[in-house]
């Protein structure tokens, strides 16, 4: 029973993340942007998914680390669309400094 709780949880929230990744890109190939999504957003969270990954193999767990992997896929996808939306990866990372300077 615990197993199938932690499936369809993963099950959900991958489904969820591809979904929205999946529109972010439509977006971008159909109006040029990506909606305002942050490079930052995809910066932290392919650094924070990759720790995760990391300790859901330490932990031995199979539902965490399948679904960690997802998560990075996902975040690498999203900081993908982000560096094909701003030209490069230099431009995309200028685009998150003057994201902060504008907070």
């Amino acid at each position: 029973m615990e197993s199938l709780l932690g499936w369809s949880a993963s099950t959900l929230l991958l489904l969820t993340i591809a979904y929205q990744s999946w529109r972010q890109y439509l977006r971008l190939r159909e109006a040029g942007d990506t909606g305002g999504a942050s490079p930052w957003l995809f910066l932290g969270q392919t650094v924070a998914n990759a720790l995760f990954v990391a300790y859901a193999l330490l932990l031995g767990n199979i539902v965490f680390t399948v679904t960690n992997t997802g998560l990075l896929l996902a975040s690498l996808f999203g900081l993908w669309v982000c560096v094909r939306q701003h030209g490069s990866a230099k431009q995309t990372a200028q685009a998150a400094a003057d994201e902060v300077k504008a907070s």
